[in-house]
């Protein structure tokens, strides 16, 4: 009977650590895309706000929301309860659904060139995968 209470209070902590860890990745993506785009902005690598991008500028966007793409994924990874590959990979599938909808909101709105929204759709799953990964190796390494 203990063993039966003990698994029906972790299961709802167990609940609460993913949606932490999924929140956790979203933010701290979230902070170092926009955070990245307004140091680029003042510094004028990219063009002031409201102004259109080059192809250029839009390819060393995607370059680094890949990379913290795949540094949102890892700390998914490490902060979820357990299968911390599924955790960053679920948050991947949140990334593309969300660059999805984004693709689908501007689409033909003038706001640049379509291969953009589409490389951040497609990188979203491959980052997520190269996050978890990475925790997986970390977690093989401590374990020896």
């Amino acid at each position: 009977m203990t063993s039966e209470i003990g698994e029906e209070t972790a299961r709802p902590r167990k609940i609460l650590q993913s949606v932490g860890a999924l929140f956790a990745g979203f933010v701290v993506n979230v902070a170092l895309s926009l955070g990245t785009d307004l140091g680029l902005h003042a510094i004028g690598v990219l063009p002031a706000l409201g102004q259109p991008e080059t192809d250029s500028q839009l390819l060393l966007a995607t370059a680094y929301r890949t990379v913290y793409g795949v540094v949102s994924s890892y700390v998914v990874a490490r902060l979820a309860p357990n299968r911390p590959m599924g955790h960053a990979l679920l948050g991947g599938v949140i990334g593309m659904v969300l660059a999805s909808a984004g693709a689908a909101a501007t689409w033909n709105k003038g706001f640049g060139p379509h291969w953009y929204p589409l490389a951040l759709i497609l990188t979203a799953l491959p980052s997520a995968w190269v996050g978890g990964k990475l925790r997986e190796l970390q977690m093989r390494q401590i374990q020896h």
